[in-house]
């Protein structure tokens, strides 16, 4: 390999040719116009320079030992896409180019060539070589930008999407809250303007029990005081539902609060064989809460749950601590909640039961969010339904 150094170097050319007569001659013709020059007489010689030098421009011999120019041609234009290849030929016919130009050549010199034409028609191959690369570039970037503005038309989307969620998690919450709020104000007149005269239907009944001996009689009238009882715990519920928020004093262990609740029910999970499992991590962390009005939350729970295993089941009771959270799942093998009726439980005087007040789930949404809680219903299916629910888990310090 032979190396000229210019006085103002230009583009770098790597000139590949068996002839040793051409290799000066186009190392004395490009040397002189500042270009950087490199020769060598075979093809893998050639690709060793290619390969470490990079070059703008090869000059390539169509007629070459061991590897043909064609061949080398296109290896040049796999291995090095930013390298252009002009061929030399002493065959100068149609063939011949349209074999080169299929090949990658990005022109092709007769020989003999003439000094003059020979570097102006390298110059102008390389004007075009920078103009190609230079569009292959502005491509290149046309398509990232392209790719970039896809990126954040979706994420733009995705965020568009997660404010509407919000949104309309919100606009539900805010429906949610007036609702209960009317509900305060009927809640009061109600539990004033019934009460009083519920309570003198309820005397009056206790007095007429007193003086008959008659067994159908003393039966309707004790289905009568159970009526009245039953009015009595819808006030009760709406009264509950309408609470404002509490100031919170206690360290609640959840897993106590659980097993009272549960205790109440035993009777009801003795005659209607109903399995019950408990799974509670070690030691749940305590939470801050009022222990009567989390046991209201898992008394509704139950109730319902035993509601759907009327022939028995299985009711589970599960505690875990997750990122920070105390997380308890109350699951059931009971018939599933239907996919119309799900969006709907949580509302107001929403009920599927003929004598359901549809106050009971709504009651335990609103005490699980005094206490910065969530429930919801993790899974339903005609197998069974799993309530979850989660508190801040308060660790003392």
């Amino acid at each position: 390999m032979k190396e000229t150094s210019p006085r103002e170097t230009k583009a770098a050319i790597v000139v590949i040719d068996d002839d040793i007569h051409i290799l000066e001659l186009a190392d004395l013709i490009l040397g002189r116009r500042g270009y950087q020059v490199f020769t060598a007489p075979t093809a893998r010689k050639g690709m060793e320079i290619i390969a470490a030098r990079l070059p703008e421009l090869v000059l390539l011999d169509y007629m070459m030992p061991e590897m043909d120019g064609l061949t080398a041609l296109r290896e040049i234009r796999t291995r090095f896409p930013n390298t252009y290849v002009v061929m030399f030929t002493g065959k100068g016919n149609e063939e011949i180019a349209v074999e080169l130009m299929k090949g990658g050549a990005a022109e092709y010199i007769l020989k003999p060539f003439n000094n003059r034409d020979l570097a102006e028609r390298l110059d102008n191959v390389l004007r075009i070589r920078e103009i190609e690369l230079h569009n292959k570039s502005l491509q290149q970037e046309h398509v990232r930008l392209l790719q970039e503005i896809d990126n954040w038309n979706q994420d733009l989307q995705k965020r568009v999407r997660e404010k509407t969620d919000a949104l309309q998690k919100a606009q539900s919450e805010i429906a949610q809250s007036e609702k209960l709020a009317a509900l305060g104000y009927l809640s009061a007149g109600m539990a004033h303007e019934i009460r009083n005269p519920l309570n003198s239907i309820s005397l009056f009944i206790q007095l007429m029990r007193q003086n008959t001996i008659d067994p159908e009689q003393l039966d309707y009238q004790g289905k009568i005081l159970k009526e009245i009882d039953r009015i009595d715990d819808i006030i009760r519920k709406l009264l509950d539902a309408s609470r404002r928020t509490r100031t919170i004093t206690n360290d609640v262990a959840i897993d106590r609060v659980i097993d009272n609740a549960l205790d109440v029910f035993s009777p009801q999970i003795e005659t209607g064989k109903i399995r019950i499992t408990r799974s509670y991590c070690d030691s749940p962390p305590l939470i801050k809460a009022d222990p009567a009005e989390l046991e209201q939350i898992f008394t509704n729970l139950f109730l319902n749950a035993l509601d759907e295993m009327p022939s028995g089941g299985h009711l589970e009771i599960r505690i875990s601590e997750e990122n920070g959270r105390v997380v308890v799942r109350v699951a059931d093998s009971g018939g599933g909640i239907s996919a119309d009726t799900l969006p709907s439980i949580f509302d107001p005087f929403f009920s599927t039961k003929a004598r359901g007040t549809g106050m009971g789930l709504p009651v335990v949404q609103r005490i699980a969010r005094i206490y910065e809680g969530n429930i919801l219903v993790e899974k339903t299916s005609p197998e069974g339904t799993v309530f979850r629910l989660d508190f801040p888990a308060y660790t003392l310090s």
